[in-house]
């Protein structure tokens, strides 16, 4: 008998599956699935053969369950954002359409006599029919969904079960889930035989609010039995309605109850979270309480094993969200692991759980002769409605959920009307989410996509607009490559006006697969398999590096993010306020730290009386500090730290939670430098040399950040030859003490240049460079950066004063603090997955650049400056395509930015500001150079 697998293409959300219910803790027998199975992958449908009743396996591979065969040695993986990598006519999919037979024999334990054998899947990639001893089960839909199926009466207790599932890579579902991210295919959650007994519950809902410290509680069960709550003194029948004061469940304070619903079939075990979701003036509230939403989006990753991820993998997620000071989580775009949740409830995470939806190829509209987005396609009605609905029932019992989603980025339509409704009826407590709504006719929440400040602020200002609904920002700051920057417009908005209630980062993580190529070990982006259709690197536009580790951008977020402002207050005091949306600071301690140019010369703790949330108190300075103001010290910074008293379940004593910085003298103005004109100073071809310092030349260029390249704004510094200018000494010679030279920097082809005079003058130990630029021309109206470049033989250390420790920008420089650091030169790079501009630290007082041949000192004589080391070129890093790429030499190149234009989040949002541009003009730099 032929096999039947016109399922692939059926618009039906499956065949044979059983209701969507709850996930539960209870005490169902489980005989966990996990592990090795026999595998075969087929090219195509076509191609699998007609032998899953057969039991002989012996010519299969093997393959790891829960993962992907992509990443299991069975075809590639492949990465779109938007595109789908097949023809747009469903419920078509392509005739190649790759097909892995997954088999496993199991041996139903004796004890599950009279219980209900359910074999469950939590998810499936992309499609996928079940045979049981030969015998075709069904068939199910909804990748990032579960799907139970009964195998009662094809299994016996005591005997051996063969099941056999057929899982295809593309099918019609595919068409609703084209998600940003890898498509990898594959059996990527774990699976479970269950044994329900008949008198045991396997659907509970649990209803916990709260108002004014009472909570009120009731669970709903299929099966009716007693509940009990300990701590709360509380018994009483599934179904009844009780009362007792509590302790409310908020993302800063996540009490939960322990609780235990006990029926004579067994228990169901039960978190319970009291809170309540309410929108009230436009705001939304917990537990009469403004949210404000300092969220990520996060999509299930790890490198080596893409959307499996493990318990650890979860916990390690959430340990850093806590962490950073982050509170909410928008699951783009499905459903995660359900233990994801768990942590949500136990640790403290808002969610906004998204329906496993997406169909960005379609576009927004449907545009003849394009074909209707499936939300407005009746065909697919059926399949979204059961979406929302399996996702509702199964996450309805995580307090940390307080908002649902219907789907992402995927226009409007009927279907999405009826989703809602459906989502409203099955839990009218919590709000529903839909961004594409864009004019909120039936969504609970307004929200947008990647829109200015100014937009903001003009929503936040107007309560005429979307009907006064609550305002979020669903995805904003773009963390592609170096940035997002920017972000603390952003908060100064949110703070402004209590409808705009933050938002999320686009993403938690860069998406970058562990691979080898030519020999060497990097991540992967689109287009490293051989794809021929996909995104490139934009699928690695993450808070985290894929092996977790925080990028600049994740450090600029925490320090935006904080839940205190520490700041001067004007008379001499620090200003500090408490952000925190419930919590006030008795569980912090403060302290401080005085540093005369990077030296520490007074510390200890500072007295702050507990702050409530929402207010400020202002906190004079401990005497024996304020002395070190008037001891005619260097520039002098005094630090304000706040750190966990005691350890948490997410952090360890003394984990920093927010700090400020207050400058303490008075800056001093630049003295005039005398001397005379320096011998060794020399101007050829290459540039200007002195000592060990060769080829000195006026810098433009930068390698571009994905937020110049994807706009268009790297092509146009390029149309201005900003990428390949040319050098000429116009003079050079002894002038009012000192030597000087003149050069004109500019494209070839084009009438536009810099004119620079570069006067050096002999100091004690070195040399003093006073730098003017001018200029001349059709000259481009923004430069990518404006400074000088310079070689030296290889540089094995840095020490500078300055800000630091990590890489800042002109618009990424909260997270930046002033003081002494020291780097070696590989430390001091930022490992971008694509190769990129990174590094700058701006704001530099000196730096000492150590090498085997002495130690070059540069100091600024007035006018800070921007400090860049690397050991290799602005061209090889513009030309390398991985951090493997790039290889050090033998020479060290130097940087010294008089200014560089910000870097934006304009991969994908708005452009960068007019403040944040570096403006083509006239511009001066004086520097002291000195060796040791």
């Amino acid at each position: 008998m032929t096999h039947d697998h016109s399922y692939v293409e059926d618009f039906a959300p499956g065949a044979n599956v059983l209701p969507p219910r709850a996930w539960l803790d209870d005490d169902s027998a489980k005989l966990p699935l996990t592990g090795d199975w026999n595998f075969r992958l087929s090219p195509s449908v076509a191609d699998a053969p007609d032998d899953l009743k057969d039991p002989d396996t012996s010519g299969w591979g093997t393959i790891a369950v829960p993962g992907h065969w992509q990443l299991s040695g069975y075809g590639a993986p492949a990465y779109t954002n938007v595109v789908y990598p097949f023809p747009l006519e469903p419920p078509f999919v392509p005739t190649d359409n790759p097909t892995g037979d997954y088999v496993r024999t199991v041996t139903i334990p004796a004890d599950w006599a009279g219980a209900r054998v359910v074999l469950r899947f939590e998810g499936v990639d992309s499609r996928f029919a079940v045979h049981v001893n030969g015998e075709l089960v069904g068939w199910s839909a909804g990748s990032r969904l579960p799907s139970e199926f009964d195998l009662t009466d094809l299994v016996a207790p005591g005997k051996e079960a063969r099941i056999a599932v057929r899982v295809h890579q593309w099918s019609v579902g595919s068409y609703v889930e084209d998600q940003d991210m890898w498509w990898l295919s594959g059996i990527f959650r774990e699976v479970n035989l269950l044994a329900l007994k008949p008198s045991a519950p396997t659907d509970v809902f649990v209803h916990a609010s709260y108002a004014d410290g009472t909570g009120t509680l009731k669970v709903d069960a299929d099966v009716a039995g007693t509940v009990v709550v300990p701590e709360l003194d509380l018994e009483f029948a599934t179904g009844d309605e009780v009362t007792a004061a509590v302790e409310p469940w908020s993302a800063e304070s996540p009490r939960l109850y322990d609780g235990v619903v006990r029926t004579e079939g067994g228990d169901v075990r039960l978190r319970i979270g009291f809170r309540t979701v309410a929108i009230a003036d436009g705001v939304l509230t917990v537990n009469g309480n403004r949210v404000l939403f300092n969220g990520v989006n996060r999509h299930e990753f790890h490198p080596d094993r893409g959307r499996a991820l493990t318990e650890q993998d979860m916990l390690d997620d959430v340990l850093l969200m806590k962490q950073a000071g982050i509170n909410a989580v928008r699951t783009s775009h499905y459903p995660p692991h359900p233990h994801f949740l768990s942590l949500c409830d136990e640790y403290g995470l808002y969610v906004i759980d998204e329906c496993d939806l997406e169909t960005h190829g379609f576009g927004y509209e449907p545009e003849p002769p394009k074909l209707p987005n499936p939300v407005m396609d009746p065909r697919f009605r059926d399949d979204l409605v059961e979406r929302i609905r399996r996702t509702v029932h199964r996450d309805k019992n995580h307090a940390s959920i307080i908002i649902w989603s219907l789907g992402n980025e995927c226009g409007m339509g009927e279907n999405l009307k009826a989703m809602y409704d459906v989502a409203k009826e099955i839990d009218p407590s919590r709000p529903v989410h839909y961004e594409r709504d864009t004019e909120a006719e039936f969504v609970d929440i307004y929200s947008r996509m990647y829109t200015d400040p100014a937009g903001c602020a003009e929503i936040g200002a107007d309560p005429e607009l979307y009907r006064n609904l609550p305002f979020i920002l669903c995805e904003y700051g773009h963390a592609m490559g170096n940035g997002p920057g920017g972000l603390l417009d952003y908060r100064e908005v949110f703070d402004k006006y209590p409808r705009c209630q933050g938002g999320f980062i686009w993403e938690w993580i860069d998406h970058g697969l562990r691979t080898t190529i030519d020999g060497r070990e990097v991540y992967a982006y689109g287009g490293d398999f051989g794809e021929t259709i996909h995104d490139g690197n934009f699928v690695c536009d993450g808070l985290l590096f894929p092996d977790r580790t925080p990028s600049p951008g994740m450090l600029e977020y925490i320090k935006v993010i904080e839940p205190l402002r520490i700041v001067a207050d004007g008379n001499g005091a620090v200003s500090i306020t408490n952000r925190y949306e419930v919590l006030d600071t008795s569980h912090l301690r403060f302290t401080v730290r005085v540093e005369a140019e990077g030296e520490v010369v007074g510390d200890g703790g500072l007295p702050v009386p507990v702050i409530a949330p929402g207010e400020t108190v202002s906190v004079e300075f401990p005497p024996a500090l304020v002395k070190l103001r008037d001891a005619g010290r260097p520039e002098t910074w005094l630090t304000v730290t706040a750190e966990l008293a005691e350890a948490t379940s997410w952090a360890e004593a003394g984990h920093r939670v927010a700090w400020g910085q207050i400058r303490l003298d008075e800056p001093a103005a630049a003295e005039p430098v005398t001397g005379s004109a320096p011998t060794d100073v020399t101007a050829g071809v290459d540039g200007i040399s002195f000592g060990d310092v060769r080829n000195a030349r006026l810098d433009v260029w930068r390698a571009p950040i994905d937020n110049d390249a994807n706009p268009g704004v790297a092509n146009a510094w390029r149309q201005e030859g900003l990428h390949r200018v040319q050098h000429r000494i116009v003079s050079q010679g002894e002038r009012d003490g000192a030597w000087e030279v003149v050069a004109r920097t500019a494209p070839p082809q084009l009438q536009w240049g810099l004119v620079s005079t570069w006067r050096w003058t002999a100091v004690d130990g070195g040399v003093v460079l006073d730098l003017s630029v001018v200029p001349d021309g059709l000259f481009p109206e923004v430069l990518p950066r404006l400074g000088i470049t310079f070689e030296l033989p290889k540089v094995e250390q840095v020490e500078w004063f300055g800000t630091g420790p990590n890489e800042a920008y002109v618009d990424t420089r909260e997270a930046a603090a002033v003081g002494r650091y020291s780097a070696t030169v590989a430390e001091l790079q930022t490992p971008y997955v694509r190769p990129q501009e990174n590094g700058h630290r701006i704001d530099t007082r000196w730096a000492a650049l150590t090498a085997s041949t002495g130690t070059l000192r540069v100091e600024a004589v007035g006018t800070l400056f921007g400090l860049t080391v690397r050991d290799w070129t602005t061209h090889d890093l513009e030309t390398a395509s991985h951090t493997a790429d790039l290889t050090p030499g033998d020479t060290t190149y130097v940087t010294l930015d008089i200014a560089q234009t910000g870097v934006g989040t304009a991969a994908c949002g708005p452009k960068l500001p007019d403040r944040d541009k570096l403006k083509t003009a006239p511009a001066s730099l004086s520097l002291r150079f000195t060796t040791a």
